[in-house]
C-alpha cells in the first residue's frame, strides 16, 4: 500500500509539471479591463466637445468628427468583446484538455506498470547482480557433463564406409600405443570428428595441444574450442571458454575465434559485447564465410537480449567489389550466393521493406533459382497483402523474373 501511495504522489507531481503549460492563461479579472483603444476614442469625443465650445470647430465639423470617432469606438468595443469571449472559451478548453490528459497519463502509467512492473521485487544493486553472475558462472555444467547429455552424432558414423571406419579403428590403436606423438593425436582428432565422435575428437585435440606446449597456436586452441562446443550441442563450457581465451590472446583478430567468443558472451550474460563482435564480423565478411550464416540466424535474438536494434546487413564494401574483379566466375558466383543468403536470412528473421523483398526476388531470378524466387514472392504477398504500393513493387519484380503474369 505504501508503494502505491508513493507511486501515486509521484505520478501526480509528474502530471502537474507536464500539464502546467495548458493551465497558463490570463487571470479572468483581466478580461474586464477596458481596451486602451476605447479610452483613446472616448478622450477624442471629449476633445471634440471642448473644441466646439472654444469655437475651433464648426457645428458641421464637430458632428462629422463625432460620428467617425463613435464608429471607431463601436468597432473597437466589438473587437474587445470578441477577444474576451474567446479567451474565456480557450481557458475552459485548456482546463478540459488538462483534466483529460491527466486522467490518461495517470491511468495509463498505472496500467503499464501493472503489465510490466514488478511490485514488491527487492532491489538488485550492481554488487549483488555481479555476485549472482559469478554464482551462475560457478554453476555452469562442465564439458563432460554437457557431452553426456548430448552424445555423439551417430549419423556421421553410420554414413561412413566400413573400410574408413576400420582405418580409424587402427588409428585409435596406434594413437593409444604412441600417446606422446602430437601428430598422431591430431590425426585422431580429425578422423574422430568426421565420424561424429566429437567428444573423443576434443580429447585427442586437447592431448595434442598439451604435447605441443608453447608451440600450440591460436588455430589449435580455436579448433579445440570448436570441437568442445559441437560436442556439447552448441553450449560453451568453461573449458571451451578457456580455450577461446588462449586463442584470443594469440590472435585477437581471428574471425572464427571471435565468432565463438561472441557465442560465449551471448550465453553468459553479455549479449551487448556479443552483438558488437558479431556486427563487426558481418561488416568484415566475406559473405560466404562459414560463420556468417550462424550469425545471421542468431544476432536478432542477441540484439533483443541486449536491448539493441537488429543490424542492417551491410552491402559489399569497395574492397570487396574490387576483389570481385579478380575472382573466377565460380568464386564470383559463390560471393553473390553468400550475399543473397545474407539478405534472405535477415528478411526471414527481422523482416524488411518491400524494396528489399523485391530485390531478393530479383536476385534469385538472376541466379536462375525460380523456385526460391516463387517462394519469396509467396511470403512477400502475405507480408504486404494490405499495402497496395508495396504489392505493385513486388509484382513488378516477380513479373520480371517470370513467376507471375
Amino acid at each position: 500500500m505504501i508503494f502505491w501511495l508513493i507511486a501515486l504522489i509521484l505520478m501526480v507531481a509528474v502530471a502537474w509539471f507536464v500539464l502546467r503549460p495548458l493551465l497558463r492563461v490570463r487571470n479572468p479579472a483581466t478580461f474586464a479591463q477596458p481596451s486602451p483603444d476605447l479610452q483613446v476614442y472616448r478622450d477624442q469625443l471629449i476633445e471634440v466637445e471642448s473644441d466646439l465650445a472654444k469655437g475651433v470647430l464648426s457645428n458641421d465639423e464637430a458632428e462629422r468628427t463625432r460620428l467617425e470617432v463613435s464608429r471607431r469606438l463601436l468597432e473597437a468595443d466589438k473587437v474587445h468583446s470578441s477577444a474576451t469571449v474567446r479567451q474565456q472559451a480557450n481557458r475552459q478548453t485548456n482546463l478540459l484538455a488538462a483534466v483529460a490528459a491527466g486522467v490518461v497519463l495517470l491511468v495509463g502509467t498505472g496500467l503499464t506498470y501493472r503489465m510490466i512492473g514488478a511490485n514488491g521485487a527487492p532491489d538488485l544493486p550492481l554488487v549483488k547482480r555481479n555476485a549472482q553472475m559469478v554464482e551462475q558462472q560457478a554453476n555452469r555444467p562442465a564439458q563432460s557433463v554437457a557431452e553426456a547429455s548430448v552424445g555423439d552424432i551417430t549419423e556421421l558414423g553410420d554414413q561412413a564406409e566400413e573400410g574408413y571406419k576400420a582405418l580409424v579403428a587402427q588409428l585409435r590403436e596406434t594413437a593409444a600405443a604412441r600417446p606422446n606423438d602430437p601428430r598422431g593425436q591430431e590425426l585422431l582428432a580429425e578422423h574422430e570428428a568426421r565420424l561424429g565422435n566429437f567428444a573423443a575428437a576434443r580429447i585427442a585435440k586437447g592431448r595434442m595441444i598439451e604435447l605441443m606446449g608453447d608451440d600450440a597456436g591460436a588455430q589449435d586452441f580455436t579448433d579445440l574450442a570448436e570441437l568442445m562446443i559441437i560436442a556439447a550441442g552448441g553450449y560453451v563450457s568453461p573449458e571451451a571458454e578457456r580455450a577461446l581465451s588462449n586463442a584470443i590472446s594469440l590472435a585477437p583478430r581471428d574471425q572464427r575465434t571471435r565468432y565463438y567468443s561472441g557465442l560465449d558472451l551471448a550465453q553468459n550474460g553479455r549479449p551487448d559485447l556479443a552483438y558488437r563482435l558479431w556486427t563487426e564480423l558481418l561488416e568484415e565478411g566475406p559473405p560466404n564465410a562459414p560463420w556468417i550464416g550462424p550469425i545471421q540466424q542468431q544476432i536478432g535474438d542477441v540484439a533483443r537480449m541486449a536491448g539493441l536494434p537488429a543490424p542492417q546487413l551491410p552491402g559489399p564494401s569497395s574492397q570487396q567489389v574490387e576483389d570481385a574483379g579478380d575472382m573466377t566466375a565460380e568464386e564470383r558466383q559463390q560471393m553473390i550466393e553468400g550475399m543473397v543468403a545474407q539478405l534472405s536470412a535477415r528478411l526471414a528473421n527481422d523482416g524488411g521493406t518491400a524494396d528489399e523483398w523485391a530485390r531478393l526476388i530479383s536476385a534469385y531470378g538472376v541466379l536462375g533459382d525460380t523456385k526460391r524466387a516463387a517462394d519469396v514472392w509467396g511470403e512477400a504477398q502475405q507480408e504486404f497483402a494490405d499495402d497496395a504500393a508495396a504489392m505493385t513493387t513486388l509484382r513488378a519484380a516477380a513479373k520480371a523474373v517470370g513467376i507471375t503474369e
